[in-house]
């Protein structure tokens, strides 16, 4: 290697170092201050670096959130799809697993989260950040895929709807961390969390696995029961 090989490598390690540094202090000031209350100087302060060097990697604040997103999905989604194209677990495990991956993302970045979670549908940008809604829509299908796959091999009951209960299943996950980064939930301890996952995975389940009674069958079951003849008193003596 020459030496202008390794100078360039170097300076395109810096390079990537400060963006990535730029980054992180984005993620703490939006989970802090929020979307609204956040300046590139504020970043900046946070990461420790010029004002002006913040604009040299992002145009804006709208761009920073951006990447903000794109950053954090890209991770999410491809544990996401290990989990879910795992030949060797049943439907329950996969969806228990899908519930961990969530809540242990929440476990160890939870600023990170509640950006995701909050400040995108709040920002001004937020219908405007493609990278999430696509990535969103993405995972959906990806496990609208799963739930096809289960519903094949018996796994899933014969009248619910693959798309519907992928759509269901990401949103319980996440009204469930809703609760948790926007304070309802006030126990963010390890237990509660996995408490949470388990609640949350359990509750889905109990109405998508086969001989899960629908709602129409549990109607039908309580007419019937208040409809039926009832016992004849015995004579009296």
């Amino acid at each position: 290697m020459s030496q202008r090989q390794s100078k360039s490598e170097e300076a395109g390690s810096r390079e990537n170092e400060r963006r990535r540094t730029i980054l992180r202090a984005a993620i703490d000031v939006f989970a802090r201050k929020g979307y609204h209350g956040c300046r590139i100087a504020d970043v900046a302060r946070e990461a420790g670096v010029a004002y002006g060097l913040v604009y040299h990697y992002f145009k804006n604040k709208d761009e920073l959130l951006e990447t903000v997103v794109e950053t954090g999905w890209s991770g999410f989604v491809s544990r996401l799809r290990a989990v879910a194209e795992d030949e060797s677990s049943s439907l329950e495990q996969k969806v228990h697993g899908i519930a961990e991956v969530a809540f242990e993302a929440y476990r160890v970045d939870p600023r990170a989260v509640k950006v995701l979670i909050l400040e995108v549908a709040r920002s001004p940008a937020g219908t405007q950040v493609v990278s999430r809604q696509q990535a969103f829509l993405d995972t959906i299908r990806m496990s609208a895929e799963m739930f096809s796959r289960a519903q094949a091999a018996g796994e899933l009951r014969a009248d619910a709807d693959p798309m519907l209960c992928a759509s269901l299943l990401f949103g319980a996950i996440e009204m469930g961390l809703t609760a948790f980064v926007s304070g309802l939930v006030e126990d963010r301890s390890p237990e509660a969390l996995e408490r949470a996952k388990v609640q949350i995975a359990n509750s889905f389940l109990h109405g998508v696995l086969p001989g899960a009674t629908t709602s129409s069958e549990v109607s039908w079951k309580q007419e019937k029961a208040s409809s039926g003849t009832r016992p004849k008193a015995g004579k009296r003596s």
